[in-house]
Protein backbone atom coordinates (compact mmCIF):
# COMPACT_ATOMS: atom_id res chain seq x y z
CA UNK A 1 0.00 0.00 0.00
CA UNK A 2 0.92 3.48 -0.58
CA UNK A 3 1.27 6.43 1.17
CA UNK A 4 -0.96 8.24 -0.27
CA UNK A 5 -4.08 8.13 -1.50
CA UNK A 6 -6.36 9.64 -4.13
CA UNK A 7 -10.02 10.08 -3.48
CA UNK A 8 -12.29 10.15 -6.86
CA UNK A 9 -16.09 10.69 -6.17
CA UNK A 10 -18.06 9.62 -9.22
CA UNK A 11 -21.76 9.95 -10.66
CA UNK A 12 -22.01 8.92 -14.23
CA UNK A 13 -18.56 9.35 -15.38
CA UNK A 14 -18.27 6.32 -17.30
CA UNK A 15 -16.01 8.41 -20.53
CA UNK A 16 -13.65 10.43 -18.03
CA UNK A 17 -12.70 7.17 -15.30
CA UNK A 18 -10.76 4.41 -17.47
CA UNK A 19 -8.57 7.52 -18.73
CA UNK A 20 -8.41 9.29 -14.94
CA UNK A 21 -7.28 6.59 -13.76
CA UNK A 22 -4.47 5.63 -16.14
CA UNK A 23 -2.92 8.93 -15.61
CA UNK A 24 -3.11 8.97 -12.08
CA UNK A 25 -1.37 5.28 -11.83
CA UNK A 26 1.18 6.46 -14.20
CA UNK A 27 2.43 8.85 -12.32
CA UNK A 28 6.05 8.98 -11.22
CA UNK A 29 4.44 9.18 -7.59
CA UNK A 30 3.49 5.92 -6.29
CA UNK A 31 -0.88 6.78 -4.92
CA UNK A 32 -3.43 4.28 -4.67
CA UNK A 33 -6.93 5.48 -6.08
CA UNK A 34 -10.41 4.94 -4.62
CA UNK A 35 -13.54 5.59 -6.65
CA UNK A 36 -16.24 6.64 -4.69
CA UNK A 37 -19.74 5.50 -6.67
CA UNK A 38 -22.83 6.73 -6.00
CA UNK A 39 -24.83 3.98 -7.85
CA UNK A 40 -24.07 5.27 -11.22
CA UNK A 41 -26.68 4.48 -13.41
CA UNK A 42 -24.51 4.61 -16.34
CA UNK A 43 -22.53 1.78 -14.93
CA UNK A 44 -19.24 3.75 -13.78
CA UNK A 45 -19.44 1.39 -10.66
CA UNK A 46 -18.67 -1.49 -12.78
CA UNK A 47 -16.28 0.22 -14.96
CA UNK A 48 -14.39 0.67 -11.47
CA UNK A 49 -14.62 -2.39 -10.24
CA UNK A 50 -13.00 -4.00 -13.88
CA UNK A 51 -10.40 -1.19 -12.87
CA UNK A 52 -9.84 -2.47 -9.24
CA UNK A 53 -9.64 -6.35 -10.67
CA UNK A 54 -6.68 -5.48 -12.90
CA UNK A 55 -4.74 -2.40 -10.48
CA UNK A 56 -4.11 -3.32 -6.97
CA UNK A 57 -3.82 0.35 -6.35
CA UNK A 58 -7.47 0.66 -7.65
CA UNK A 59 -9.63 0.45 -4.47
CA UNK A 60 -13.78 0.94 -4.79
CA UNK A 61 -16.44 2.21 -2.89
CA UNK A 62 -19.63 1.71 -3.80
CA UNK A 63 -22.47 4.06 -2.03
CA UNK A 64 -26.53 2.98 -2.69
CA UNK A 65 -27.58 5.99 -4.15
CA UNK A 66 -26.87 9.63 -4.63
CA UNK A 67 -25.96 11.50 -1.82
CA UNK A 68 -23.98 14.37 -2.41
CA UNK A 69 -20.26 15.09 -2.56
CA UNK A 70 -19.84 15.73 1.01
CA UNK A 71 -20.93 12.39 1.78
CA UNK A 72 -19.07 10.95 -0.21
CA UNK A 73 -15.82 12.68 0.71
CA UNK A 74 -16.57 11.78 3.98
CA UNK A 75 -17.24 8.35 3.59
CA UNK A 76 -13.28 7.98 1.79
CA UNK A 77 -11.92 9.75 4.19
CA UNK A 78 -13.20 7.22 6.89
CA UNK A 79 -12.07 4.34 4.23
CA UNK A 80 -8.31 6.17 4.18
CA UNK A 81 -8.16 6.73 8.54
CA UNK A 82 -8.89 3.04 8.45
CA UNK A 83 -5.97 2.07 6.88
CA UNK A 84 -2.09 3.78 6.93
CA UNK A 85 -2.39 6.43 4.37
CA UNK A 86 -0.49 9.16 5.71
CA UNK A 87 -2.07 12.03 2.50
CA UNK A 88 -5.43 11.97 1.89
CA UNK A 89 -6.46 14.10 -1.65
CA UNK A 90 -9.63 14.83 -3.34
CA UNK A 91 -10.13 15.09 -6.62
CA UNK A 92 -12.91 15.70 -9.35
CA UNK A 93 -13.19 12.59 -11.69
CA UNK A 94 -13.76 15.02 -15.05
CA UNK A 95 -10.22 16.10 -15.64
CA UNK A 96 -11.32 19.50 -14.39
CA UNK A 97 -7.93 18.91 -11.93
CA UNK A 98 -4.55 18.22 -13.66
CA UNK A 99 -3.85 14.68 -12.21
CA UNK A 100 -0.07 15.62 -13.17
CA UNK A 101 -0.55 18.23 -10.22
CA UNK A 102 -0.77 15.35 -7.91
CA UNK A 103 3.37 15.25 -6.79
CA UNK A 104 2.74 19.22 -6.29
CA UNK A 105 0.08 18.84 -3.77
CA UNK A 106 2.00 15.73 -2.04
CA UNK A 107 5.55 17.86 -1.96
CA UNK A 108 3.94 20.82 -0.15
CA UNK A 109 2.24 18.39 1.93
CA UNK A 110 5.50 17.30 3.66
CA UNK A 111 5.22 21.15 5.30
CA UNK A 112 1.39 21.46 5.80
CA UNK A 113 -1.26 19.89 7.16
CA UNK A 114 -4.08 20.66 3.91
CA UNK A 115 -2.62 21.95 0.54
CA UNK A 116 -5.38 23.88 -1.13
CA UNK A 117 -5.44 23.94 -5.26
CA UNK A 118 -6.34 27.39 -6.14
CA UNK A 119 -7.51 28.88 -9.33
CA UNK A 120 -7.35 32.43 -7.51
CA UNK A 121 -3.59 32.51 -6.48
CA UNK A 122 -1.86 35.03 -8.01
CA UNK A 123 -4.65 35.53 -11.02
CA UNK A 124 -7.10 33.98 -12.32
CA UNK A 125 -6.40 29.81 -13.97
CA UNK A 126 -10.07 28.88 -15.09
CA UNK A 127 -10.07 27.45 -18.43
CA UNK A 128 -13.70 26.41 -20.64
CA UNK A 129 -15.77 28.39 -17.94
CA UNK A 130 -18.73 31.20 -18.96
CA UNK A 131 -18.33 34.50 -17.33
CA UNK A 132 -21.18 33.89 -15.41
CA UNK A 133 -19.58 30.86 -13.63
CA UNK A 134 -16.68 32.68 -13.10
CA UNK A 135 -18.26 35.38 -11.61
CA UNK A 136 -20.20 33.46 -9.49
CA UNK A 137 -17.20 31.40 -8.37
CA UNK A 138 -14.89 34.50 -7.64
CA UNK A 139 -17.80 36.21 -5.54
CA UNK A 140 -18.13 33.31 -3.72
CA UNK A 141 -14.62 32.86 -2.79
CA UNK A 142 -14.66 36.44 -2.26
CA UNK A 143 -17.78 36.45 0.34
CA UNK A 144 -16.33 33.47 2.23
CA UNK A 145 -12.78 35.76 2.88
CA UNK A 146 -15.06 38.79 4.34
CA UNK A 147 -17.29 36.88 6.53
CA UNK A 148 -15.40 34.52 8.14
CA UNK A 149 -12.17 35.89 7.97
CA UNK A 150 -10.24 32.87 6.36
CA UNK A 151 -7.37 33.79 3.96
CA UNK A 152 -7.75 31.41 1.50
CA UNK A 153 -8.13 32.36 -2.31
CA UNK A 154 -10.11 29.67 -3.77
CA UNK A 155 -12.56 28.47 -0.45
CA UNK A 156 -14.57 26.58 -2.53
CA UNK A 157 -11.88 24.27 -4.62
CA UNK A 158 -12.09 20.94 -4.76
CA UNK A 159 -8.46 20.28 -5.52
CA UNK A 160 -6.89 19.29 -1.88
CA UNK A 161 -4.70 17.57 0.00
CA UNK A 162 -4.77 16.53 3.54
CA UNK A 163 -2.32 15.17 6.17
CA UNK A 164 -3.54 12.29 8.16
CA UNK A 165 -3.81 14.31 10.98
CA UNK A 166 -5.92 16.87 9.88
CA UNK A 167 -8.52 14.83 8.81
CA UNK A 168 -8.25 12.22 12.34
CA UNK A 169 -8.95 16.05 14.16
CA UNK A 170 -12.03 16.34 12.17
CA UNK A 171 -15.92 14.85 13.72
CA UNK A 172 -16.61 13.47 9.75
CA UNK A 173 -20.09 12.62 11.56
CA UNK A 174 -20.60 15.78 12.39
CA UNK A 175 -19.69 17.83 9.15
CA UNK A 176 -23.21 19.14 7.89
CA UNK A 177 -22.77 20.48 4.77
CA UNK A 178 -22.49 18.56 1.14
CA UNK A 179 -21.64 20.91 -1.92
CA UNK A 180 -19.33 23.30 -2.75
CA UNK A 181 -19.82 24.27 1.05
CA UNK A 182 -17.95 21.22 2.39
CA UNK A 183 -14.75 22.48 0.88
CA UNK A 184 -15.31 25.48 2.54
CA UNK A 185 -16.27 23.49 5.80
CA UNK A 186 -13.38 21.27 5.82
CA UNK A 187 -10.92 24.05 5.42
CA UNK A 188 -12.64 26.47 8.04
CA UNK A 189 -12.06 23.33 10.57
CA UNK A 190 -8.73 23.50 10.06
CA UNK A 191 -7.97 26.94 10.06
CA UNK A 192 -9.87 27.90 13.27
CA UNK A 193 -7.64 25.33 14.81
CA UNK A 194 -4.40 26.61 13.77
CA UNK A 195 -3.32 23.99 11.49
CA UNK A 196 -1.03 25.13 8.40
CA UNK A 197 -2.66 25.86 4.96
CA UNK A 198 -1.29 26.77 1.48
CA UNK A 199 -1.82 27.05 -1.64
CA UNK A 200 -0.76 25.64 -4.51
CA UNK A 201 -1.64 27.47 -7.86
CA UNK A 202 -3.77 25.26 -10.34
CA UNK A 203 -5.23 25.29 -13.80
CA UNK A 204 -8.76 24.37 -13.73
CA UNK A 205 -10.53 23.61 -16.92
CA UNK A 206 -14.10 22.96 -17.14
CA UNK A 207 -15.44 18.98 -18.03
CA UNK A 208 -15.67 18.71 -21.76
CA UNK A 209 -17.28 14.90 -21.02
CA UNK A 210 -20.23 14.47 -18.83
CA UNK A 211 -23.03 17.06 -16.94
CA UNK A 212 -21.93 19.53 -14.18
CA UNK A 213 -23.51 18.80 -11.13
CA UNK A 214 -24.04 22.53 -10.27
CA UNK A 215 -27.16 23.48 -9.07
CA UNK A 216 -29.10 26.61 -7.36
CA UNK A 217 -29.42 24.62 -4.18
CA UNK A 218 -25.60 23.71 -3.93
CA UNK A 219 -25.31 27.57 -3.95
CA UNK A 220 -27.69 28.71 -1.28
CA UNK A 221 -26.30 25.92 1.19
CA UNK A 222 -22.34 27.81 0.65
CA UNK A 223 -24.41 31.23 1.13
CA UNK A 224 -25.77 29.78 4.59
CA UNK A 225 -22.64 27.96 5.76
CA UNK A 226 -20.31 30.77 6.02
CA UNK A 227 -22.67 32.14 9.09
CA UNK A 228 -22.91 28.71 10.58
CA UNK A 229 -18.66 28.55 10.15
CA UNK A 230 -18.56 32.23 11.77
CA UNK A 231 -20.53 31.35 14.88
CA UNK A 232 -18.94 27.98 15.58
CA UNK A 233 -15.56 30.19 15.69
CA UNK A 234 -17.54 32.56 18.33
CA UNK A 235 -17.58 35.13 15.77
CA UNK A 236 -14.16 35.35 15.64
CA UNK A 237 -12.63 36.04 12.01
CA UNK A 238 -9.45 34.38 13.03
CA UNK A 239 -8.00 30.89 14.91
CA UNK A 240 -9.11 30.12 17.62
CA UNK A 241 -6.25 27.95 18.79
CA UNK A 242 -2.30 26.72 17.50
CA UNK A 243 -2.50 23.38 16.52
CA UNK A 244 1.64 23.64 16.73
Amino acid sequence: MNKALVIVPTYNEKENLPLLARRVLSLQVSVDLLVVDDNSPDGTGKIADDLASKNPHVHVLHRAEKNGLGRAYCAGFAWALERDYEFIMEMDGDFSHNPDDIPIFLNAAQNADLVVGSRYCNGIRVINWPLGRLLLSTTAARYVQIITGMPISDPTGGYKCFRRKALQSIDLNAVGSNGYSFQIELTHKLWRQGMKIVEVPIIFTDRFLGTSKMSGKIVREALFMVWKLLIQNGFRRSPRKSAR
